[in-house]
């Protein structure tokens, strides 16, 4: 693993046959934090989309941990993911499954056959995201935030080494949000890269960390330690 763990050099990214942001060039070293800026529509979810392989790169040329996303094999998509983690918006918790299971389903799909070494791994990511004592929960038995901390407990629990989170605290209300951008931070102090869209103008301006701007199809400003203006 080289020290970059993302590259996109002239990329145009589409969204059915039309462009949503081009002329893309960007480079991440590994253990950034990263805001992705911009309005509603600006293109921020499809630009990490193209990350995780939901969106194809078609023009241009790109890498994402160490796999050719222009040369990407729809075999080779589980790999590629099984080094990210991804966090929605929405939680995208499986609400017939307890905490426990919704953890379990994304280690047995990412190879984990060992029942003990899986209970092990489920009770320390519940620690470190403040939910030890919650496994046995069922989704609508929580907060908002408590599900949006199980969602980063889900992303986290296979130590990836980029952790992709895309709007995270649009449903919740600012202290609760504050208290996932802080989590988010302690994960980035662990080793792993973060990249986060958002349009929360409180917590881009409190921590001050590289700020990608988005506006009407570019990007229109990448600077560090930056401001949401």
């Amino acid at each position: 693993m080289s020290q970059e763990v993302l590259s996109l050099k002239n990329v145009t990214i589409y969204q059915d046959k039309n462009p949503v942001l081009t002329d893309v060039n960007i480079e991440v070293k590994n253990g950034e934090f990263i805001y992705l800026i911009g309005r509603t529509g600006s293109g921020k979810s499809s630009f990490l989309k193209t990350l995780y392989a939901d969106l194809a790169l078609t023009e241009g040329t790109g890498s994402v941990v160490d796999y050719d996303l222009a040369t990407l094999k729809e075999s080779d998509i589980p790999y590629l993911r099984r080094k990210l983690g991804v966090v929605f918006q929405d939680f995208k918790l499986l609400p017939d499954r307890s905490v426990k299971d919704n953890l379990l389903f994304v280690l047995k799909a990412t190879g984990w056959s060992e029942q003990e070494e899986m209970d092990v791994k489920i009770e320390e990511v519940l620690d470190k995201v403040g939910m030890k004592g919650f496994a046995s929960k069922m989704p609508h038995q929580l907060s908002g935030g408590e599900q949006q901390r199980v969602s980063i407990a889900r992303a986290f629990v296979n130590r990836p080494l980029i952790l992709l989170a895309d709007e995270p605290t649009g449903n919740l209300d600012p202290a609760t949000g504050e208290g996932i951008t802080s989590l988010l931070d302690e994960i980035n102090q662990t080793g792993t890269t973060v990249v986060m869209a958002t349009h929360d103008h409180r917590v881009v301006n409190a921590m001050r960390r590289r700020v990608i701007q988005l506006d009407r199809g570019v990007i229109v400003r990448d600077q560090e330690r930056g401001v949401y203006e």
